[in-house]
């Protein structure tokens, strides 16, 4: 380990005897959502746990999720009308036998959720108090007033704090997986023979690298929202997971399937933007243009009720066509006592920007929210790579095909940690701590680099992301995207191999990786098709003559 005086190196060595640089686990959790978290609790029986989050454990994807968890609970509703709605939101790409089983799957994990301690609300019956939201042909949202994904957090956060074989690095940033590269071995893409043996995470307070060793390592990072200038993500979600794998020769499919949640709150000079659940246009909400004027019957016969993709396509046209900055989305017509008692979270926000949802309309925009694609996974969420699982949204499952359904995510999400949880367990007692790894090499990173370097090619990143790999694409966009951005990589690279490691730096070079994955892959596909919409490819190719 290089170090540039005696004193850094005492200090380093103090450190180490108070803090040890090479830990031993046997599940390595990377990510403290619902998949993270419930894979961590489910696990934690049979061996030690660690799970590293690069803030606190609760600021999260799921922490912000409002609207709710899908899953059919009772009659009229069914298996089939859940797999059905499932499979025409992903428009011909989602994997037949993944929804099938996920939707069978899911009314046991409600029940496991429950069980942790998460309250879903309930009519004066007992029967849940189900939503609809947007492609759903039936009433199967559990939700928590408008703060579901708050609710179940909260549960499972108290739950893995309190847990004897868990023990939780905050703020501390995973940088990269460990494989045979770094014992000096060849690994190729698409090799069936790389191994994940843990890996090299950042401590954020001290900036000093461990080398954390697991038999088994989850990758639960979440979504890249955050390479747009507007989503409805937390800052954390920049693409991390997906970017580690990548470079770690592990396989990616579908990033060019980024979903635009069709309404977040216009408020301009907010950051992240705040979410308009698609449960309010469940609950009876329409959209308008701003001179009072429903639309969407102009797109869908399911109007305010189409899938994400048609709705934010559709507003983002009416925006173009008509110069506007924003819809509404009008609630006014609902009763106000059900209104304020169902969505209390966006009453108040809105209230706090003087907006009465009551009795005004709430100004919305698109705003990246979801990415649909990721790293492969198989039905127990395995990964590529051998020892290394992934959950939530990090992973494709193909469940989502080109479009994800509401309120699929946290079903698919703890759904999948329990697969992985089934196979990891049966799996932990053949693996062993590979031991002679390297410690992170310091050498040539002397000094820290100018912020600025940094903040600007993060604002051209996301300029150009959100200018040219949007909601509406062209080939002539997507390859000034791809020139720009290879300009960006070029210079972000130079500074990480000089510069000493910075949570922001490294963010910037895992955001630039999924980038250039997105782009990349929409140009490969020559449709439009679901969330991804190609001017020069209008019309969806047919996939049977493709085949």
């Amino acid at each position: 380990m290089y170090h540039k005086d005696l004193l850094t190196a005492l200090l380093y060595l103090y450190s180490d005897c108070i803090h040890p640089m090479k830990k031993k686990v046997d599940f390595l959790v990377m990510g403290s959502g619902l998949a993270g978290l419930s894979f961590a609790l489910k696990v934690a029986e049979h061996g030690k746990v660690c799970i590293v989050t690069k803030s606190q454990i609760e600021e999260t994807n799921t922490q912000y999720a409002q609207g709710g968890i899908a899953a059919v609970t009772n009659e009229p509703d069914s298996y089939e009308k859940h797999i059905s709605d499932t499979l025409i939101a992903g428009d011909g790409l989602c994997n037949e036998d993944v929804v099938r089983q996920l939707v069978k799957d899911a009314p046991a994990q409600i029940e496991e959720l429950i069980r942790w301690g998460a309250s879903f609300d309930k009519k004066s019956n007992g029967d849940f108090d189900l939503a609809r939201e947007g492609g759903h042909s039936e009433s199967r949202i559990l939700h928590h007033k408008d703060n579901t994904g708050s609710e179940i957090q909260k549960k499972l956060s108290d739950r893995v704090r309190g847990h004897k074989n868990i023990e939780i690095l905050e703020e501390h940033f995973a940088v990269d997986l460990i494989t045979q590269h770094h014992l000096g071995m060849l690994v190729k893409r698409y090799s069936m023979d790389i191994r994940c043996f843990g890996a090299y995470v950042l401590d954020l307070n001290r900036d000093v690298v461990i080398t954390i060793l697991a038999k088994t390592t989850m990758i639960a990072t979440g979504g890249i929202g955050n390479l747009y200038h507007t989503t409805t993500n937390p800052p954390v979600a920049t693409g991390d997971g997906i970017a580690m794998v990548y470079r770690a020769k592990g396989i990616i499919e579908n990033m060019e399937f980024v979903q635009f949640h069709p309404t977040s709150l216009y408020n301009p000079g907010e950051y992240p933007s705040f979410l308009i659940s698609e449960a309010l246009r469940g609950f009876g909400a329409i959209l308008k243009t701003n001179d009072g004027n429903e639309f969407m019957q102009k797109y869908d016969e399911r109007k305010s009720l189409a899938p994400r993709d048609i709705v934010a396509r559709a507003i983002d046209n009416e925006m173009k066509v008509r110069g506007d900055d924003f819809v509404y989305l009008d609630a006014t017509q609902l009763e106000e006592e059900n209104l304020k008692f169902h969505f209390p979270n966006i009453y108040e926000k809105c209230l706090s920007i003087g907006v009465d949802i009551s009795r005004d309309p709430i100004p919305v925009v698109p705003a990246a929210h979801y990415i649909c694609g990721g790293i492969i996974v198989d039905v127990c969420g395995r990964t590529w790579i051998n020892h290394l699982y992934a959950a939530g949204e990090v992973s494709s499952t193909g469940l989502h095909g080109a479009n994800r359904l509401a309120s699929n995510s946290l079903i698919e999400a703890i759904v999948y940690a329990d697969r992985a949880a089934v196979a990891a367990i049966e799996e932990i007692g053949k693996v062993k701590i590979q031991e002679n790894i390297p410690d992170w090499d310091y050498e040539g990173t002397s000094h820290p680099e100018e912020m600025v370097l940094i903040t600007q090619n993060f604002k051209e990143m996301q300029q150009i992301m959100s200018n040219y790999v949007g909601i509406v694409r062209s080939d002539l966009r997507l390859n000034r995207a791809l020139v720009r951005l290879e300009i960006i990589f070029g210079e972000t690279e130079a500074l990480y191999k000089k510069s000493t490691l910075s949570k922001y730096l490294c963010e910037l070079r895992n955001m630039i990786n999924a980038g250039y994955l997105i782009i990349k892959m929409a140009q490969d596909r020559k449709e439009s098709r679901g969330l991804h919409y190609n001017t020069d490819y209008p019309d969806k190719a047919n996939l049977d003559l493709l085949t």
